[in-house]
């Protein structure tokens, strides 16, 4: 069976998140989506993992859960235990600040690590919780509890919190994992990159390339994440399909286009700054506005540790489908700047009810149906974005990139039949 998985997002309980989201709501949403599988998100937090054992029950052993039968009325989504740490520490004399997901097979681990945890630093302040632990460390501390841990750098790019962010990260897995490297199966992409930008780096080959949707609000839940074909779904079979980045079940990851991720080009927010690689290497790495260091983004540092030329593949890689969301081509086709609006909103809800969830109308249904029901301009909107036919200016030092699907023309105007 195919099935769609977001393995990170986050709680209400996070920082900068929305109090929205509760388990209930997630669920809702993730079906709404066409998202199957679910990460919790933050079960390292003590009181979200209390909402967790109240809220859940686990589906026949399979280390899945799913709302209680008296509350999840028709939703079908299934939950995977997983949370996000901080690890800041010093390495090498440097510091380093590292953002690792961390998957629990069942609730009796997840409850021994908190324990842990809960015993030596503090869970207690944040959703993702800050600690002066080593990923090495970590890495032993999940597998001397259950041996089916799974942990995985999260977006593994990112300046400031990454595994090979600019500011505070290493040059290689082995550099920040070190003798633990083996037990690293995986990596996320981040919203800034995509698979093709990480094919460059050869070390990575080995690893399962994984895309989540790291989602703040309901909103981003599925923005990205991965298309799995399981069986009889359960947390040793995505587990087992992970470490052995096993083909056959790994189809392909639904990504961003990672020019609209919030680092992918060099700048400064605060001067309104932003370069490409080139450009900034041009600079000596210093802003023409302020005359500080600039702040370094995603393709510059995939293309300081890249081994491989844009364009050269291994073989037996994973695929991948670059998209935009739903509510963002609604508001563009109505040249409405707030994909929130009532108006929007309205349209898309409309859409989920007649044509299915919001991945299948973006990967899988016809043109003509989407033009038949909701008119030439979405549907003309949709086809643009499958084949890539947009123009974006990248972002850059946390501020997302700006896409247009359509001209300032095409904004005002009538556009042609497809």
């Amino acid at each position: 069976m195919r099935k769609v998985l977001d393995l990170h997002i986050h709680s209400r309980y996070s920082r900068a998140c929305s109090p929205e989201l509760t388990l209930p709501n997630i669920a809702s949403v993730a079906q709404e989506k066409g998202v199957d599988i679910v990460a919790t998100g933050d079960f390292s937090y003590p009181k979200w993992f209390s909402h967790i054992q109240q809220e859940l029950e686990e589906v026949d052993k399979s280390g899945l859960y799913r709302l209680k039968k008296k509350k999840n009325g028709n939703i079908n989504t299934l939950f995977i235990l997983a949370t996000e740490l901080s690890l800041v520490y010093k390495d090498e004399g440097k510091a380093r600040r590292v953002h690792i997901i961390v998957q629990a097979p069942n609730l009796e681990a997840a409850k021994k690590l908190n324990k842990y945890l809960d015993k030596k630093y503090n869970i207690r302040s944040d959703g993702r919780p800050i600690l002066g632990m080593s990923a090495p460390d970590l890495v032993k501390l999940c597998l001397n509890i259950h041996p089916k841990f799974l942990v995985y750098p999260a977006h593994i790019w990112t300046p400031w919190y990454a595994v090979f962010g600019s500011k505070s990260g290493f040059d290689s897995m082995e550099q920040c994992f070190k003798d633990q490297t083996k037990h690293i199966y995986a990596f996320e992409t981040g919203l800034s990159s995509d698979p093709e930008m990480n094919l460059r780096v050869s070390s990575l080959d080995k690893l399962t390339v994984l895309s989540n949707s790291d989602a703040h609000s309901l909103q981003n839940i599925g923005r990205e994440a991965n298309v799995m074909d399981l069986n009889d779904p359960s947390y040793d079979e995505i587990y087992e399909a992970i470490k052995n980045k096993d083909l056959n079940k790994l189809r392909y990851t639904i990504e961003f286009y990672p020019e609209e991720g919030m680092y992918h080009f060099d700048g400064h927010r605060d001067c309104n700054f932003s370069a490409s690689p080139k450009e900034t290497k041009k600079l000596k790495g210093i802003c023409p506005v302020c005359n500080k260091p600039l702040v370094l983004g995603v393709l510059y540092r995939v293309e300081e540790l890249a081994d491989r030329n844009i364009g050269d593949k291994p073989q037996n890689i994973q695929g991948h489908r670059k998209l935009i969301e739903l509510d963002k081509i609604i508001a563009q086709s109505l040249n409405i700047k707030s994909r929130k609006s009532i108006k929007v909103q309205t349209i898309y809800k409309k859409m989920i009810k007649s044509l299915g969830p919001e991945l299948y109308i973006l990967l899988e249904a016809k043109i003509t149906k989407v033009k038949e029901e909701f008119g030439n301009k979405i549907a003309l909107g949709v086809d643009r974005v499958r084949r890539g036919d947009l123009n974006i200016k990248p972002g850059f030092d946390g501020r997302y990139g700006e896409i247009n699907i359509f001209t300032d023309k095409e904004k005002k105007e009538q556009v042609k039949s497809i």
